[in-house]
């Protein structure tokens, strides 16, 4: 500026209006500073304010309540609390009159929500004045409890301050109490007959509604007993039938593999124990039926007999697939005697020969268990289209659908010759970290290999 530059006085005047310009958003940045920092005392002012009002309402709850006590010691204890509260009170009154300090202070210098402050001002003091008052109210005059008519009457009868009076005085005031006295004891006798008389009430309700439960547990007692009786009952008949069922099984059984004579005689033997296990089915249906009635009535358990509805029918059926394995014995005894040759016996049917091809695959004459069992388990599951339908099967027999049976599973659900036959041919079964599970057999394996043989 001090040089002869050209057009100073250009120059000049564009820096002074940059420089009024600068001021000028100084004096409005100091402007809103100046608003927030009013605004932030405000809104501070009337969160105080809130608090204060929400401890007032607290306050109130406690000296307002209804509860003046039932006896001497909550009068007592009651008493002890409204003194401790009257303490508190004391001691937060120095914050209260800070904030009305500082709501009076904002009233005169903000130019923001001056109205508003002055209306919650008036309503803080009107609530802490309230508060005083019940507090006062509440420590001076408690309100009567009503007490009865009866009882007001002797605690003022009782409670009167005795007065220096004469003789003559004092006769005429006691022929009045007497007086007095006997129109209350009728009242009292009725208080007292009342009383009785809802105690009696309520006794006799009471007793009624015990009976009345006595009655319908005695009710409930019976149809049970009635209910195990009749289950036991049914465990009787069943066992009795099962029991029986099953002797016949094993002397039959016995009958026929033990059976001797000529091959005319044990045909004959045979077909009439064919016709004996025909008519006996009779009898599996009566236990089948015996044992759905059990199911029905949940019957778990049968201490009377160790047999069970699928087990019979099981030796029920391999009995009657006996028949054929002993007339083919009979027939093989005619072959060793001379009375015919490679052909087929006379009598015997070439089904029954094309089934003894079966059973004994060999031939050598002699039917095997193990090649017995092996043609049972064909008979069983010819019908079967794969091994997954076997597995289900025996997964059913096992408990909690567990992948493998165990030894106790096998013999309470298959027979005897069935559960020796499975034992000799399944695996151990071994869990997933390849350690032997005792008593646990592998039955998913062993299914497997059936089909592929």
């Amino acid at each position: 500026m001090g040089s002869n530059a050209f057009d100073t006085s250009q120059v000049k005047d564009k820096r002074d209006a940059v420089n009024g310009r600068f001021a000028k958003i100084k004096n409005m940045a100091a402007g809103r500073r100046a608003r927030l920092n009013e605004s932030h005392r405000l809104h501070q002012f009337f969160r105080d304010l809130d608090d204060e009002e929400s401890w007032i309402k607290e306050k109130k709850l406690l000296v307002g309540s209804e509860d003046y006590g039932r006896d001497l010691t909550g009068v007592q204890n009651l008493r002890k609390k409204h003194k401790r509260l009257e303490a508190e009170l004391g001691a937060h009154e120095p914050a209260i009159q800070s904030v009305l300090d500082t709501g009076r202070k904002l009233s005169d210098d903000n130019t923001i929500g001056q109205e508003e402050i002055q209306q919650r001002l008036a309503q803080f003091v009107d609530h802490w004045k309230e508060l005083k008052d019940l507090s006062g109210a509440r420590s001076d005059d408690p309100p009567s409890r009503n007490p009865p008519p009866s009882s007001t009457w002797w605690a003022a009868r009782t409670t009167e301050t005795p007065k220096r009076l004469s003789p003559q005085g004092l006769l005429k005031k006691h022929e009045a109490f007497e007086t007095d006295f006997t129109v209350h004891r009728d009242r009292v006798n009725d208080v007292c007959s009342n009383g009785e008389e809802l105690i009696k009430k309520a006794l006799e309700e009471t007793w009624r509604n015990l009976q009345k439960i006595i009655k319908e547990r005695e009710l409930e007692l019976q149809k049970e007993q009635r209910r195990q009786e009749e289950n036991d009952k049914l465990r009787q008949e069943f066992a009795q039938h099962a029991n029986a069922f099953h002797q016949w099984l094993q002397e039959t059984r016995s009958c026929m593999v033990e059976e001797s004579g000529t091959l005319e005689s044990q045909l004959e033997a045979t077909k009439r124990k064919h016709q004996e296990i025909r008519a006996m089915r009779s009898q599996l249906k009566k236990i089948e039926d015996l044992g759905a009635a059990m199911e029905e009535a949940l019957i778990l358990d049968n201490k009377y007999t160790e047999h069970s509805t699928v087990g019979l029918a099981q030796q029920w059926d391999q009995l009657d697939q006996l028949e054929p394995l002993t007339a083919n014995r009979g027939a093989e005894g005619a072959l060793r005697q001379g009375e015919v040759g490679s052909s087929e016996p006379p009598g015997v049917s070439g089904g029954f020969w094309a089934r003894r091809r079966s059973v004994d695959p060999g031939p050598d004459g002699n039917v095997s268990l193990q090649e017995y069992m092996a043609f049972m388990i064909s008979r069983e599951t010819e019908n079967v289209k794969s091994s997954e339908e076997i597995e289900s099967a025996f997964r059913a027999l096992s408990a909690e659908n567990k992948p493998y049976v165990t030894k106790e599973e096998l013999y309470q659900n298959l027979t005897k010759e069935q559960a020796d036959y499975c034992l000799s041919h399944m695996k151990p079964f071994l869990d997933s970290k390849g350690r032997e599970l005792p008593s646990a057999f592998d039955f998913v394996e062993f299914t497997r290999s059936l089909f592929v043989n």
